[in-house]
């Protein structure tokens, strides 16, 4: 079963926490075990897991990333303007796999789940892909 989410980004470059939306579509279909796998089918958005209990960390993450990958280069050849956010997507990823256990997110004390931007702003998707099976107690199974 595959659900999805809209995200819309404020910023040229966002990482946005989407934790707590991907966790409310586990309790909706009443997912208790198995994985979530979360995707991104853009080419210049990601989604990565990080520590979202201090701010700074994002801060630092795009300011990071700026470094690596700077906005613009003379080098660039693709048209779009966009260049930087091709490779930082890249260096990101367009997926991750959760743990569900216990119809939670199993992740760590200080992680949670980010819709990374780097071409924004703008309106993205986000695809969550649950266990087709949630149980004899699921809102599915009635």
């Amino acid at each position: 079963m595959m659900h999805e989410i809209t995200i819309k980004s404020r910023r040229k470059a966002q990482m946005i926490d989407v934790t707590s939306q991907i966790s409310a579509v586990i309790g909706e279909n009443g997912i208790k075990e198995g994985l979530a796998v979360v995707f991104v089918p853009h080419t210049t958005a990601g989604v990565t897991i990080n520590e979202n209990a201090d701010p700074d960390v994002v801060h630092d993450m795009l300011l990071s990333l700026d470094e690596l990958v700077p906005e613009h280069n003379p080098g660039y050849l693709h048209g779009e303007g966009n260049s930087d956010g091709h490779v930082k997507a890249s260096l990101i990823g367009s997926s991750v796999t959760v743990i569900v256990k216990n119809s939670r997110l199993a992740l760590g004390t200080w992680q949670g789940i980010y819709f990374c931007e780097f071409d924004g702003p703008r309106s993205r998707k986000l695809w969550i892909k649950l266990p087709a099976y949630a149980g004899p107690d699921s809102p599915r199974s009635r």
